[in-house]
């Protein structure tokens, strides 16, 4: 007997006695349900999203072809070591309850998708207004309605550059364990450090917690990704679920997925997913030393990605030992970071790529 206690919607929904009761009305899966709905009253919900997915898979159900049901079921069987269907280059005639099962693969591994992304942007938007609502000092909303982005001075110090149709909104005073703010379009943050009260920006369906920094949000209703830039110092950002957000306020630490300096986030809601990458035009690092020198002479490479690691807070990953041989001697004070490294690569016969905010670095040595 299977646990459906702890099944997501669409395995449900993919579960044979539960298709039976749901679309053929099967009088003993019938019996047997609703003795467990029974039981199990907390899980209406899980019910009603699997009762849900297989009304829309019933739906479009006829936009399905017999090829297209014929080559699932080839790439299925494939998938799981069978190798028994043979690949359909014609329509194939099936039996009933075999075209029945393959359409509804195909639906439930679409509307499966559809449904874990609209119940998890659903959760967030849940748990936005949760933290919003547990907040007891009067609130502060400011919105933008002219042209001109607004500058915003918050109680402990720290500054707003609210861009134009963007909305923030705060406590008068920060008097709990954290500092929270809630926005929605864009805007860039200068936080005054306080590790002991930690900052956190909420937008939409992402958070971005802080200790002391500065950073970028683009949240703007109706956009599919939320976009965080930072400029200055780490931060934490992570997806707004119940989870997630718990996790974060009970660790005093910088946890989740870590951001520095010419470092950014796209997070897609609907997939769940964050990709980090480098800034399109990385910066200089504002560092408290004299200004650092490009002007290379006979310099050996290792020395070269240094200073480039250290100037703009990249990771430049190679293999010393193949490029031990290699030197460079030139003159890159006033290029961009990637075209310093586009020079370099075409100077020493090396190549270049971008992967998850790092510069990795391929060569056959000098």
């Amino acid at each position: 007997m299977h646990d459906y206690r702890n099944f997501l919607p669409e395995e449900l929904a993919a579960d044979a006695s539960f298709r039976r009761w749901i679309l053929f009305h099967d009088p003993v899966e019938e019996a047997f349900w609703l003795e467990w709905l029974e039981l199990n009253a907390d899980k209406n919900t899980l019910v009603d999203e699997a009762k849900a997915l297989l009304t829309a898979a019933t739906q479009a159900f006829d936009q399905i072809s017999d090829e297209e049901v014929a080559n699932e079921l080839y790439r299925l069987s494939h998938a799981i070591g069978t190798k028994t269907v043979k690949r359909p280059f014609l329509r194939i005639p099936f039996r009933p309850q075999w075209y029945h099962m393959a359409a509804s693969v195909l639906i439930l591994m679409v509307g499966g998708w559809w449904l874990n992304g609209q119940t998890a942007t659903r959760q967030k938007s849940e748990q936005y207004r949760q933290i919003l609502s547990q907040i007891s000092e009067p609130l502060i909303e400011v919105e933008n309605t002219g042209v001109k982005a607004k500058v915003i001075t918050l109680e402990d110090g720290s500054s707003i550059l609210l861009q134009p149709k963007s909305k923030i909104t705060y406590p008068s005073r920060f008097e709990g364990a954290r500092r929270e703010v809630f926005l929605t379009g864009e805007a860039f943050f200068e936080v005054a450090k306080n590790p002991h009260q930690p900052f956190y920006v909420y937008a939409s369906t992402l958070a971005t917690k802080v200790l002391g920094t500065s950073f970028k949000v683009s949240a703007f209703d109706g956009d599919k990704d939320v976009k965080v830039v930072v400029k200055t110092g780490k931060v934490s950002v992570f997806p707004m679920t119940k989870e997630d957000v718990e996790k974060q306020h009970s660790n005093d630490k910088l946890v989740g997925m870590v951001l520095t300096p010419n470092q950014q986030i796209v997070f897609a809601a609907k997939e769940l997913r964050l990709t980090r990458s480098l800034v399109e035009d990385p910066k200089l690092l504002e560092l408290p030393i004299q200004r650092q020198s490009f002007e290379f002479k006979g310099t050996p490479i290792t020395e070269v990605f240094a200073t480039l690691e250290k100037s703009y807070g990249v990771k430049i990953i190679y293999d010393a030992e193949v490029m031990q041989n290699c030197y460079l001697t030139a003159s890159l004070s006033d290029e961009p970071l990637f075209e310093k490294i586009n020079l370099i690569c075409r100077t020493i016969g090396a190549e270049y790529e971008q992967l998850d905010a790092s510069i990795i670095i391929t060569s056959k040595g000098c």
